[in-house]
């Protein structure tokens, strides 16, 4: 499944690209219970909340369950992404963020290149976000909200937040290592107010509101953040990162693990488009 020009010039002048309802109610179904079941178990590609026990993301998943390496080869996701980045494109980051009804937790203001350049030696934003909603989005649930255009100021080099984490995270490995942060309400490099309020003044602010199944693309460079979910309707995502394989990350004095930052550089080929609903007779 291919963009149309019309959609890419979207993507281009915006820096997202909203798909609703772009993959089945039976899909989602399958993935959301997949994630279920994993985040029960104890391992350091969990992160939790402030509370020490509200599950807040899960991270590199696909390299160890087929229905999640299922859904980064879905053709509707991998074709768009191809043609995006301008080359074929190999898995670069898979995480899950589940923002649980009543106690998940904000994402500050911050752009998600600074990240894969500075912590990783990405040498340049040839890469693409798909978030795939598993549940509905909306003003109630801590959506994401977005700075359209913010994308075109490129990286924007702020100072990095050095102060420990103050919750206790049993679920990662060591005490709490430096990468952590990168995933944290408190999060490492996030943009100052200051700037937000001149990015806003400049290209405005909308938030996503979808139904489960759409998928939005965006831009690396691209502004972005979500509010805490006081409501009782969870909100849970699956972000997969393409990135070129023509982009290459360099090496790095210490390299973040594995499960953040694949180091398998192999193109993806994409799946038959009922591959995923294969898995299971899940009824939605």
């Amino acid at each position: 499944m291919y963009l149309t020009e019309e959609q890419l010039l979207i993507y281009k002048e915006q820096g997202f690209l909203l798909l609703s309802e772009y993959i089945s109610r039976t899909e989602v179904g399958i993935v959301k219970a997949e994630l279920s079941a994993l985040s029960t178990e104890k391992s350091p590609r969990k992160i939790l909340e402030k509370d020490g026990k509200t599950v807040r993301s899960l991270h590199g998943l696909h390299t160890k369950n087929d229905v999640l390496n299922c859904l980064t080869r879905h053709p509707f996701i991998v074709e768009p992404a191809m043609q995006i980045v301008g080359n074929q494109v190999y898995t670069y980051q898979f995480k899950a963020n589940l923002k649980a009804a009543f106690t998940g937790d904000i994402w500050k203001w911050h752009q998600d290149y600074i990240y894969w350049h500075k912590e990783d030696g990405m040498p340049r934003p040839q890469v693409v976000n798909a978030m795939c909603l598993l549940d509905d989005m909306n003003e109630f649930n801590g959506p994401l909200f977005v700075i359209p255009g913010s994308h075109k100021e490129g990286m924007i080099n702020i100072m990095a937040h050095n102060s420990r984490l103050t919750n206790t995270n049993s679920d990662t490995s060591g005490d709490n290592p430096a990468w952590v942060s990168s995933f944290s309400a408190n999060l490492k490099y996030s943009v100052n107010q200051e700037l937000v309020t001149n990015l806003v003044s400049k290209y405005g602010i909308t938030l996503i509101k979808a139904a489960a199944g759409s998928v939005l693309f965006f831009d690396s460079n691209i502004v972005h953040a979500s509010s805490n979910n006081i409501s009782p309707f969870g909100r849970s995502t699956v972000i997969v990162t393409y990135n070129s394989i023509e982009n290459i990350p360099l090496p790095v004095q210490n390299p973040r693990p594995d499960f953040l930052v694949s180091q398998d550089y192999r193109p993806v080929i994409p799946v038959a488009p009922d591959a995923l609903s294969q898995f299971s007779s899940v009824k939605v």
